[in-house]
């Protein structure tokens, strides 16, 4: 799916933010199209989570437009963005650690509407345990006593129990061995093609995610310096230099 096959879901224009007088974002253009996974790469630093945490208002957007299906979000309290079904797994998890694996997932139906009837918050249950069935057999197990992967598919589960429109993930392959990083990149892969379902995903393993995403943006010192399809970005020469043929970074 190419940009312009839809008007986007998500629209984000010239926008700018800052933690205290430090500027990080510095006028931000970015797309995502109904049922297209983008990835945005760049160095350490250069923003990325910054952007999906004012998506999300914390911090505040200096300047510029949050546009989620045309309605200018750039102003709406945290909570607020949530009840609009957009959904986040952020970088480091940060599930419940005291909570249950089965209350950390509840959170997530409640953080976007409370008034999810039982019956459709008990497949949507089915569903995420379908798609990590180890979770399944750790329901009744406190949260902080997983380890990593069974937490980043905890943190990606509670997310889709709020049935997103958009999901949104922070480096989702941080700190995983291979296999777990390809089980997560492989459920990301079938939401998309099986759901419909639209992903902006901030990953510092720019080959896993670059061939995954039908369309990337490059990140640079809070600006976009460079976008494409994910199969032009894995080819254009400072790409690989930067991000693929010194390693990951």
């Amino acid at each position: 799916m190419s940009a312009s096959s839809a008007t986007p879901l998500l629209a984000i224009r010239g926008l700018r933010a800052a933690y205290g007088n430090v500027e990080v974002l510095k006028n931000v253009d970015v797309d995502v199209a109904p049922g297209e996974i983008v990835a945005l790469i760049g160095a350490n630093g250069a923003g990325k989570s910054t952007l999906m945490m004012t998506i999300f208002g914390r911090p505040r957007a200096r300047a510029g437009q949050i546009l989620f299906d045309g309605y200018d979000i750039s102003a709406l309290p945290t909570h607020e963005v949530a009840r609009l079904h957009i959904a986040q797994s952020p970088e480091g998890r940060r599930i419940f650690p005291r909570m249950s694996v089965a209350e950390n997932l509840h959170m997530g139906a409640d953080a976007a509407d409370g008034n999810t009837s039982e019956s459709d918050r008990s497949a949507d249950l089915d569903r995420v345990l379908a798609l990590f069935p180890r979770l399944k057999e750790r329901m009744t197990q406190r949260g902080g006593t997983l380890s990593g992967g069974e937490q980043q598919m905890l943190a990606i589960g509670r997310a889709l129990m709020s049935r997103p429109r958009l999901l949104m993930l922070d480096e989702p392959s941080l700190g995983l061995a291979p296999l777990i990083t390809r089980q997560i990149f492989d459920v990301i892969r079938r939401l998309n093609r099986e759901d419909g379902l639209t992903v902006l995903m901030v990953e510092q393993n720019a080959n896993h995610a670059l061939r995954l995403a039908h369309r990337g943006y490059v990140m640079v010192n809070g600006r976009i310096t460079l976008s494409g399809t994910g199969e032009e970005l894995l080819e254009r020469p400072e790409v690989r230099a930067a991000y693929l043929e010194g390693g990951r970074r």
